[in-house]
C-alpha cells in the first residue's frame, strides 16, 4: 500500500518548488487537502469511494510527504501564508477554476475555507472535518488532552521537542490521535518525510505556532475570522460536516457549535479523535460520495 501510493503520485513545479499530489480521474475536480503532520497518504481509504465521481486531486502541502522542503534561507518558510500561496498557485496550474469541491482536514481545512472565500464562485461544496475552523479566545477552547504539548510547541521548549523528538508526529498523531493503533507499515509512511532530525521536520513546528491562539498570530487570525464570516453568512454554498465521536479540535464546544451555525450543511457523525481518516476512511469516503451537490 505504501510503496503503490507514492508511485501514483505525480508533481508539478509551483513558485520554483516541486509538488507532489495524487492526480487521478477526469471531471470536476475534488481537492482533498491534509494538515499537520500528514500527507494525501491520509485520503487513501476515502479516495476509492469517490472513484469515478470527479478529477480527485490530493496534493502534498509545501515541505511535507513528497513535496519539497523549503530551506533555512527562507524566513518565512512555512507560514500560512506561503502555505497559501503555494496552494493558490498549484490549483491555478492544475486549472482548478470551477465546479470545485474541497474535502479538508486540520490545516487543510483553514487553507481550503480561505480559499473558497476568495474564489465563491469557483465552489460546488465543501466537506470538512476536524478542520480549523474558527480562532481561539483561550487555551482553555483547546482539547484538554493536547493542550500542555501545543503550548510548549510553542515556547522555547518546542525546537527539542518537534525538530529533535519529532513529537508532533509520534506524539501527536501516533500518541493522541486515532481510536485504533496505526500499523508499522502506516507509521513508517507518516515518518518518511521527517526521519531526520532538525530542519526536515520544521514545516511539523511551525504549523503549531500558527495556531491563531489568544490573537496571535495577528495575521492568521484575521484570515480566519474572516473565512469565519464568510461561511455563517454566504448561503448558497452546500457543505458537509463531518463530526467525530469524540473528536478533538472540533469535538464538544465552542468550535464545533460554531460550525454548526454555518447554513446549507449536512452533518453526518463517524468515529474518530482528530485523524479521523484513520478510523472512518470508508465511511467518509461514501458519505462524500452521497452528498456530493449537483453540477452547475
Amino acid at each position: 500500500m505504501t510503496e503503490n501510493w507514492k508511485q501514483r503520485k505525480s508533481y508539478a513545479e509551483v513558485l520554483g518548488r516541486r509538488i507532489a499530489l495524487i492526480d487521478e480521474g477526469d471531471g470536476a475536480p475534488i481537492v482533498f487537502l491534509h494538515g499537520n503532520p500528514t500527507s494525501s497518504y491520509l485520503w487513501r481509504s476515502v479516495l476509492p469511494a469517490l472513484q469515478g465521481k470527479g478529477r480527485l486531486i490530493a496534493p502534498d502541502l509545501i515541505g511535507m510527504g513528497d513535496s519539497e522542503k523549503l530551506g533555512p534561507e527562507d524566513p518565512s518558510r512555512y507560514t500560512f501564508a506561503q502555505h497559501s500561496a503555494f496552494l493558490d498557485a498549484l490549483l491555478e496550474k492544475l486549472g482548478v477554476t470551477k465546479n470545485v469541491t474541497l474535502v479538508l482536514h486540520d490545516w487543510g481545512g483553514a487553507l481550503g475555507f480561505h480559499w473558497a472565500r476568495r474564489h465563491p464562485s469557483a465552489v460546488r461544496g465543501i466537506a470538512y472535518m476536524e478542520a480549523i475552523a474558527a480562532t481561539y479566545k483561550s487555551w482553555a477552547e483547546w482539547p484538554a488532552v493536547a493542550r500542555e504539548a501545543f503550548q510548549a510547541f510553542r515556547s522555547e521548549q518546542g525546537e527539542e521537542l518537534v525538530l529533535q523528538n519529532n513529537a508532533f508526529v509520534e506524539g501527536v498523531l501516533f500518541g493522541m490521535g486515532t481510536l485504533r493503533e496505526l500499523t508499522e507499515e502506516e507509521k513508517a509512511e507518516y515518518r518518511r518525510p521527517y526521519l531526520q532530525p532538525g530542519d526536515d521536520r520544521q514545516v511539523t513546528l511551525s504549523w503549531p505556532r500558527q495556531l491563531p491562539i489568544v490573537g496571535e498570530p495577528a495575521d492568521v487570525v484575521g484570515i480566519v475570522e474572516e473565512f469565519g464570516r464568510w461561511l455563517t453568512t454566504t448561503r448558497g454554498v452546500p457543505k458537509l460536516f463531518v463530526n467525530a465521536e469524540p473528536g478533538a479540535i472540533l469535538g464538544e464546544g465552542i468550535q464545533r457549535d460554531f460550525c454548526r451555525t454555518w447554513p446549507d450543511q449536512t452533518e453526518i457523525t463517524v468515529p474518530g479523535v482528530h485523524y479521523i481518516q484513520e478510523d472512518s476512511g470508508n465511511e467518509i469516503g461514501k458519505a462524500i460520495a452521497d452528498w456530493l451537490p449537483p453540477l452547475a
